[in-house]
């Protein structure tokens, strides 16, 4: 089979088109013949070797940790899945991923794929749905009736996070650029902000709770948005205790993990259409490296995916 992978690390000229051969699915594992693959951050972060003190990958490494396809075969004890059903998955990226025509991925981390969307549309939901799911909820404890502040909201994770915080019944502030607050809106956002022309902590004060998807300087400022007893969750660099004390608030650091039975949730939710999928462009398998130059640009209006069969 193809596949894409990593020998060294660096930039996107060394993922690697390869001919590697079919994985076996071990006890409760599943074998997915992939249809599409996800492209997320933490792909490139990994392919730029940012994780390797944290990740123990063996190189070559196949990367993509986002998944949509056809289980091929299961592994021993499997109960739940069988040949020929449509499933999406969060693989563990502590694994060989799924930039590759077949992949072995944990029986428990795979959800049958809502059967009211494409393949494509599907390997863009579970990374950036499932960050948003517990960074809002686990780790924010959002509740009906509270305002939360989403940055970037027109990015994947941000995207699902106005979704999610609309449904669950709080009033949804989020941030964009001027050609995306209509995306926003249609999101569900109840007011928008455009960073580049507003000032956000005037246009969001006395928040519940911040969502942060960008980090750094926007974390700093976002502290000012917080009532006094409110939280900000980042999902790119934990907040600093000291600063979050100052403020009266709490910091919290969302760091997602594979989860099937919360992706069936979220089919429930697409499937009676109150969670959308934002597709921002669609490579093929064999053009990764452009797909992975277009997320860095941090610009990408949805999801990236790639097409590795129909």
């Amino acid at each position: 089979m193809k596949a894409i992978r990593i020998h060294r690390y660096g930039g996107p000229e060394v993922l690697q088109l390869d001919e590697v051969p079919v994985p076996v699915p071990a006890d409760g594992e599943l074998l997915v013949r992939v249809k599409a693959a996800g492209v997320n951050p933490v792909d490139w972060k990994i392919r730029e070797g940012r994780l390797a003190g944290i990740m123990a990958h063996r190189l070559p490494l196949t990367l993509g940790w986002d998944v949509a396809g056809v289980v091929e075969a299961v592994g021993a004890s499997v109960t739940g899945f069988r040949p020929g059903d449509d499933i999406y998955a969060r693989p563990d990226a502590s694994r060989d991923g799924c930039y590759a025509e077949y992949a072995v991925i944990r029986a428990d981390e795979a959800a049958i794929k809502p059967p009211t969307i494409s393949f494509i549309e599907a390997a863009g939901v579970p990374l950036a749905a499932l960050t948003a799911w517990k960074a809002l909820f686990d780790e924010a404890g959002l509740k009906a009736g509270q305002r939360v502040l989403i940055h970037a909201g027109a990015g994947g994770v941000g995207g699902f996070g106005i979704q999610l915080a609309k449904h669950a019944g709080a009033h949804v502030i989020a941030t964009a650029s001027t050609d995306n607050l209509a995306l926003l809106r249609l999101l569900g956002a109840d007011d928008v902000v455009d960073y580049t022309r507003e000032n956000f902590i005037v246009r969001a004060p006395d928040v519940d709770v911040v969502f942060d998807t960008i980090g750094g300087e926007t974390q700093d400022r976002s502290w000012a948005c917080l009532r006094p007893g409110g939280v900000l969750v980042s999902v790119v660099s934990a907040p600093d205790p000291e600063t979050a004390q100052q403020h009266r608030a709490r910091g919290a650091l969302a760091v997602v993990e594979p989860n099937g039975a919360r992706l069936a949730e979220l089919a429930r939710l697409i499937d009676a259409g109150i969670v959308t999928v934002v597709i921002d462009d669609v490579y093929p398998l064999d053009a990764a490296r452009e797909a992975h130059a277009h997320s860095q640009t941090g610009h990408a209006r949805g999801k990236i995916v790639l097409h590795v069969a129909d």
